[in-house]
Order: C-alpha cells, then sequence, then structure tokens
C-alpha cells in the first residue's frame, strides 16, 4: 500500500506540473500489509465489499494457518480499506480453520456462508460449513444457527474428510438460493427462504472435468457459469448452463496456474459497467508463497456468443471503476 500510495504523490506532482491526470492503476496484489486468501466479493449501496481469509502460516510452515477472515471496502476496486476481521472463534462448534467462505445480502440482512473444522462431535470431525449472520455488510456476524449447516457425515461418497469446503451461495432470478460446495467432488442443494437450512437433497454436479474444490456460480445474460479449481496445481475451469441445476457444458481453463500458488480461488463481480476476476496469488515479494497469499483484481471479458476470454494475470492491475 505504500507503494500505491507514492505512485499517487507523484501522479499528483506530475498533475500540477502537466496540468493533466495520469492513471494510477491497482498494482497486484492489491492487498499487500497481510497475506489474503480465498477471495470472496458483494457490491452494496454502490461500493465493493471484499472477503479473504488471513495467511498466518510462518514463511517455513508448509500448511494453511488461518484463523480469521478481513473484510475490506472500495469504491474503485483500486483503494482498499480494511474495514474489520471475523474471527473463526465465533463458531464454537468449530475448532478452527477459516477457510474459504463466501457472502450473499437477502432481504436487507447479511449471510455469510463459511468452511471451517469441526470439533470430533457425534461423529461430526472434519471440514464443514456454517452460516453467520449480520445486518451489515461489515458485521458484527454472528452465527446464525449454533451448528454447521454442513457437516461430514453427510457426504459420505469419498473417503476424506475434506469434501465440504468452499460454499458459494447464488439466489436464482425466482428468488430459490442454492448452496455449491465441495472438494473432489462438486456437490449442490437447494437452500429454505431463511437461507440456514436445506430444502432438498445433496446433489452433485455432473460435468466438471478434473473438478478439485472452489466452486463459484454467477450469471451473465442467459447464461450460468460454474467456475471451478481444476487439478493441482490448480488451474481454474468453467462450465456453462442454461439453467442453474445444469447440464453444465465445459468450456475450458479460464486462469492458468496464479504465480507461486499451488491453489486458485476466485470470485467474479460486475461493478461500475466493468466485468472483474477476483483471485489469489503468492506475489508479495515479501516472502509470498502458496500458505502466504494475496489477493489480487483483473478484468473479465466475455466473447460475443458468451463464453469468457482466457484470464490475463497482470502485475498492473486495474484501472479505477468511475
Amino acid at each position: 500500500m505504500k507503494a500505491i500510495k507514492k505512485l499517487k504523490n507523484r501522479s499528483l506532482i506530475w498533475t500540477a506540473i502537466l496540468g493533466f491526470s495520469l492513471q494510477v492503476n491497482a498494482q497486484n496484489p492489491v492487498i499487500t500489509e497481510k497475506h489474503t486468501a480465498d477471495p470472496a466479493a458483494i457490491v452494496h449501496n454502490d461500493t465493493v465489499y471484499l472477503y479473504a481469509g488471513h495467511d498466518e502460516a510462518a514463511h517455513d510452515f508448509h500448511f494453511y494457518n488461518l484463523n480469521e477472515w478481513l473484510i475490506y471496502s472500495s469504491t474503485d476496486m483500486v483503494n482498499w480499506r480494511e474495514e474489520s476481521a471475523f474471527p473463526v472463534t465465533e463458531f464454537k462448534w468449530a475448532s478452527g480453520d477459516a477457510w474459504a467462505a463466501e457472502v450473499i445480502e437477502k432481504d436487507g440482512k447479511f449471510y455469510w456462508y463459511v468452511t471451517v473444522h469441526h470439533k470430533d462431535v457425534d461423529g461430526k470431525a472434519g471440514k464443514a460449513i456454517g452460516v453467520a449472520v449480520a445486518e451489515s455488510p461489515t458485521g458484527p456476524f454472528k452465527d446464525a444457527i449454533g451448528s454447521a449447516l454442513i457437516t461430514n457425515n453427510m457426504t459420505t461418497d469419498i473417503d476424506i474428510d475434506w469434501d465440504d469446503i468452499d460454499p458459494t451461495v447464488f439466489i436464482d432470478h425466482n428468488g430459490t438460493p442454492w448452496l455449491f460446495w465441495g472438494n473432489t467432488k462438486c456437490y449442490y442443494a437447494k437452500l429454505k427462504e431463511n437461507m440456514i437450512e436445506l430444502a432438498g437433497p445433496i446433489k452433485e454436479v455432473e460435468g466438471l472435468p478434473n473438478f478439485t474444490e472452489a466452486p463459484y456460480i454467477h450469471k451473465k445474460g442467459d447464461y450460468y457459469y460454474l467456475t471451478y479449481a481444476y487439478e493441482f496445481p490448480e488451474k481454474t475451469a468453467y462450465a456453462m448452463s442454461k439453467s442453474i441445476e445444469g447440464p453444465w457444458e465445459y468450456k475450458g481453463i479460464l486462469n492458468e496456474i496464479a504465480g507461486n500458488s499451488n491453489t486458485n480461488h476466485q470470485a467474479i463481480l460486475e461493478y461500475k459497467g466493468n466485468d472483474y476476476f477476483i483471485y489469489h496469488n503468492g506475489g508479495i515479494p515479501t516472502q509470498g508463497g502458496s500458505f502466504r497469499r494475496s489477493v489480487c483484481v483483473d478484468y473479465l471479458y466475455y466473447n460475443p456468443d458468451g463464453t469468457l476470454k482466457r484470464i490475463i494475470m497482470t502485475s498492473e492491475g486495474v484501472n479505477p471503476a468511475k
């Protein structure tokens, strides 16, 4: 952030000298004072709110250490302000791990779907999905249920305890909310109107080759898009459909391996007339890497037939949105 401030100061100096304004870009990563990962984002009252896990692993530690999520805001996709933090300890039934999460607004409330590790109670140990709720996009968020929404013993086809991760929620045009999540398999289920209970059975999404994790749903025009982490180390791939329940048609790779990060986790956002692809890499020069990741922002473009153009990851970032 200091580098960005220096660039802005130089811009002001040259503006005074030359009589015109110089464009200051975001520069990727966009958050540099802390390591951030697994971005999610919403637009509320003309402001973008960014939600990310806080990577706190030591440089020589070879696994994830996340104990909280961080909230940032921006009105131009370039300047980001840290608003607050949300600790995993809010979920009393969890033992830790503030993994990938997503926030969605419904009826004036903000629901935060999170990945945590469930305490070993009643056979529910393993990764689980919880829900928090707040009256504001910056919180304070509180556990909305007092227990998990999805637990490891609800998905037993795969003999692993980390397949219930990376929740994403999409509210369809008819108001129906849908939850997608998973590792190795992509699951989905309809939610009740209260956003904290399942309204139907858990199903599996078909037609996603090499699905690893990190599903994300968005809609543009007539098409639904399901982006996801592909293989490992992870690229981002995508599929398209005319229905939220499929069938999904695989379309190919959207984003390549993100720098020196083994994982690739995305959010897609339309804001002030532009489409954005928000992701993470290991790009902070101060000891960044797979367990010390950093949120980045680049543009997303559509082809005339609705397919997506390959993401071009840049160090320059995006222009300020106006």
